[in-house]
């Protein structure tokens, strides 16, 4: 019976230690935030929809080594599983075309190399950007996802749940997939 008591506190103990990645990526985000305000644009605010697409991103990216200046060599793979990480994170796809994913990645994640990678790049024009409200951030290895959103029907990450499917519905999907291929290779 006491055996039983302590493995029940050790579990309650072991699930109350915040957890190193979510506090790293408040932290990013307080720092990209800071950089908007300097700008005199909105912060942004966490958006769970965008979360959990950064962080299927980021698992998807976990095992694909930096390549500098170049595009991830996991872009083909990123692309062709952005329908299923959609449908994982139960977001209508029609709600994704105005959004945009920053994959960045930096060897051992070195949280100001990881802000500057954002903000002192090809990046920060998206985050001076002020039509997007939301983000979620992923982290897996060396890589860290960015996903912005916008307050647009077009940008919500809205829920797919209650809609009506229509065949041919993905028609915004190449948009959105052009826009992370243009990210991607700048």
């Amino acid at each position: 019976m006491e055996s039983c008591w302590a493995r029940f506190a050790i579990i309650i103990l072991l699930l109350s230690v915040p957890v190193q990645s979510d506090e790293e990526e408040d932290h990013l985000l307080q720092g990209i935030n800071s950089f908007r305000q300097s700008s005199n644009v909105p912060a942004l605010a966490k958006h769970d929809k965008a979360n959990c697409v950064a962080d299927e991103i980021a698992d998807q990216l976990e095992d694909k080594h930096c390549a500098s200046n170049t595009a991830p060599p996991a872009q083909s793979q990123l692309i062709s599983n952005y329908p299923s990480v959609l449908k994982k994170c139960d977001i209508d796809v029609n709600t994704t075309r105005d959004g945009m994913i920053l994959p960045v990645c930096v060897p051992h994640r070195v949280a100001t190399l990881v802000l500057t990678n954002y903000t002192q790049s090809h990046n920060s024009r998206y985050l001076n950007d002020s039509r997007f409200t939301g983000a979620g951030i992923g982290t897996e290895d060396d890589w860290t996802v960015l996903v912005l959103t916008t307050n647009t029907p077009g940008g919500s990450f809205a829920s797919g749940a209650g809609r009506l499917t229509i065949p041919g519905s993905t028609q915004y999907l190449p948009t959105l997939l052009l826009m992370l291929f243009l990210v991607l290779i700048y």
